[in-house]
């Protein structure tokens, strides 16, 4: 689709704000995802294909899909002229400034994919009606979720949700294919992005695979359109064969998905995801420390490992029972099928919006060894419905709010920890002053205490991170380590669980 220029200044200025800015992060903080990323680039450049998701001489061995493997490869072919050190396999934790000026620099050029979805979307409406698309598509590409994740910890998040952004473009353009062969790409890329399937899958069966009105015809063989059926089914299978084809011939299919897929994980993620099973570990551990210390129960005399202390690969409590993955399983396709359902009764496009930020919702809230940074995965979506009406804006907030906030420990350096804070807070004050003049009111009907309580609940962040920015001078949290932790990760779910019960009364009975 082509780009109307008439908009493209104003983007061009945001982009250009944007990059300026990110370029004086090149010497910040990187996490260990830098490391990985340069060991996939080693990797990909220096070993044969058959050798890709076998080698292991780094703990960070490659375990994204065959199309971000192909990426990392197409990287490399420029990487070799920056440094040829940093694709050196057995270079490990190399970190040269080239090779950290490469990285940062394909990570800023790979967001253009979001800036062209993003462009695409706000050029869907007419000129007169852009502002709540352009104030929509800006908080997107300004996210401090991107900046704290991609630009400082390090990844290339902003170019996959741009293919995403994309596929919503083409699916409200009712250009169905376009719009499942994009996603079907994405998959491809990473597949953390299985949370929203069931939402593209039942839409796409619902609008474009089936004719209900044949029902009323009495022509059962009517319903389905065999067209639209099989070309679908094509498309898709043919972007998962040119993905897989090299790896089908070679047999390494169950290798990739062993590596995709290790279920060996435990419950939770070294640092707690804000969700429901934050909540269940915090109270594991309170429990846990009430009948050591205030009972004296000598059951817990001895301080177990446990999944409560933020250890990787470790599923077991304390106190309460532990949780098995089929829990997990059933809570998140539980909650999934209900979002479906007014999707399929109304399969509107926002209704299809909606029951994608509600699989994500319910896989981030339910899910197994979630990590923290999927939370993007629902408040993308729920950006693109922000501005529906007024009532929208109380969960967004609290699932924006809450959830930049628990990326804040990814980022825990001394001279990073004003960006994170700056830009985050600069981010809610502009965005929260633009969504609320421009949100329309659609009724009356509306529980002015929530909002209220909501406020309150906001404003309740300010002494929590004050708290954990002074922790180390209270002594007598010394033998607490992971106190802060928990403290984040606890009152962050408690806001995503408010957004996710708010947006789901919204989206079922409105």
């Amino acid at each position: 689709m082509a780009l109307k220029c008439s908009l493209l200044p104003a983007l061009r200025y945001a982009v250009v704000a944007s990059i300026c800015f990110k370029l004086l992060l090149y010497p910040a903080y990187r996490s260990t995802d830098f490391e990985v990323h340069r060991n996939w680039l080693a990797i990909t450049y220096s070993k044969p294909l058959k050798e890709w998701y076998y080698e292991d001489t780094s703990e960070w061995t490659l375990d994204y899909p065959p199309f971000f493997a192909y990426f990392e490869w197409f990287l490399s072919q420029f990487a070799q002229y920056a440094d040829p050190g940093m694709l050196v396999v057995g270079n490990l934790d190399y970190a040269s400034t080239a090779t950290v000026y490469f990285q940062r620099t394909s990570e800023i050029v790979s967001e253009l994919v979001l800036v062209y979805g993003l462009q695409n979307y706000f050029s869907l409406l007419p000129d007169n009606n852009r502002q709540p698309a352009y104030a929509i598509a800006m908080s997107i590409y300004f996210s401090p979720g991107f900046l704290i994740i991609d630009n400082i910890h390090f990844q290339y998040n902003a170019m996959l949700f741009g293919i995403l952004v994309w596929s919503l473009v083409a699916m409200k353009q009712q250009r169905m294919l376009r719009g499942a062969v994009l996603f079907a790409v994405l998959l491809c890329f990473k597949h953390i992005f299985l949370y929203l399937a069931p939402a593209y899958f039942a839409y796409l069966l619902r609008v474009y695979c089936l004719d209900l009105s044949a029902l009323s015809r009495n022509s059962l063989m009517g319903v389905i359109r065999w067209k639209n059926s099989i070309l679908l089914g094509l498309s898709v299978i043919s972007v998962a064969l040119i993905a897989f084809s090299p790896f089908i011939y070679l047999g390494q299919v169950p290798q990739i998905f062993k590596r995709l897929f290790p279920f060996s994980r435990g419950l939770c993620h070294a640092y707690w995801a804000p969700n429901v099973w934050a909540l269940y570990s915090a109270t594991d551990r309170v429990l846990f420390l009430v009948f050591r210390k205030v009972l004296k129960n000598p059951v817990y005399a001895d301080d177990m490992a446990s999944l409560t202390r933020g250890l990787v690969g470790i599923s077991s409590f304390n106190v309460l029972p532990d949780v098995q993955p089929r829990t997990t399983f059933l809570l998140t396709t539980f909650y999934q099928l209900i979002a479906l359902i007014p999707m399929i009764i109304t399969p509107t496009h926002d209704k299809f919006v909606g029951a994608l930020a509600l699989c994500g919702f319910a896989s981030f809230l339910f899910g197994w060894h979630v990590h923290e940074k999927a939370i993007l995965l629902v408040i993308v979506p729920f950006s693109f419905l922000a501005l529906k009406d007024r009532r929208y804006l109380t969960p967004f907030y609290l699932l924006t709010v809450s959830g930049y906030i628990s990326l804040f420990p990814l980022i825990f350096t001394s001279p990073e920890a004003p960006i994170k804070y700056l830009y985050t807070f600069a981010w809610i004050f502009a965005f929260y002053n633009v969504f609320d003049g421009l949100a329309p009111v659609r009724t009356t009907h509306r529980v002015f205490l929530l909002d209220r309580i909501a406020h309150v609940f906001l404003l309740g962040f300010i002494p929590l991170l004050l708290f954990v920015a002074l922790y180390d001078k209270f002594a007598i949290f010394s033998g607490l380590e992971f106190l802060r932790l928990m403290l984040i990760s606890t009152y962050c779910s408690l806001g995503i669980i408010g957004s996710f019960v708010g947006f789901s009364w919204l989206y079922l009975f409105t």
